[in-house]
């Protein structure tokens, strides 16, 4: 019996994700031989409060109503939208989930009236950083950052 195509949605937020969300930013930080910072720390722990309150938004990717993906969108001082903490999980990888959480929050950026995406990543990213620039992304010179695995910093103006 041939078997189904896996339902896959981009969902908001909701606290019954806490564990998700944590989980699937923790795998790959793990993963890449980074270390948990403060920021990772404070959104991953607290996203309601250190996201969603502030204005931000989070996405989840779901294929067959369990989260395999996320992405965070992080309201900035000058209007713009911080786009971070993208993961999708090995196993969801090659369904185009990254493009598919990165059109959910330019959708939200610009309803809300943003005029750019802006977002900070390390060059070991290579994956990452194609994706983003396919999506339009161009590289910034350095900006003051509270991680210290960031070392590519772009934008992508709407």
């Amino acid at each position: 019996m041939p078997t189904a195509d896996p339902v896959i949605t981009i969902v908001a937020y909701r606290p019954d994700h806490a564990a998700a969300w944590r989980s699937l930013n923790e795998d790959w930080l793990v993963a890449g031989g980074y270390a948990l910072e403060a920021k990772d720390q404070l959104v991953l722990g607290d996203p309601e409060g250190a996201i969603l309150s502030k204005g931000g938004h989070i996405f989840i990717a779901e294929r067959d109503g369990a989260p395999v993906g996320c992405c965070s969108l992080m309201a900035m001082d000058d209007g713009g939208y911080e786009v971070g903490k993208m993961a999708v999980t090995e196993g969801a990888r090659g369904l185009n989930l990254g493009h598919r959480l990165l059109d959910a929050c330019e959708a939200s950026a610009r309803a809300a009236g943003a005029r750019r995406l802006y977002l900070e990543t390390n060059r070991a990213q290579t994956h990452a950083i194609a994706l983003y620039r396919r999506f339009g992304f161009t590289d910034l010179p350095p900006h003051p950052s509270p991680y210290a695995r960031c070392d590519v910093w772009m934008e992508k103006r709407l």
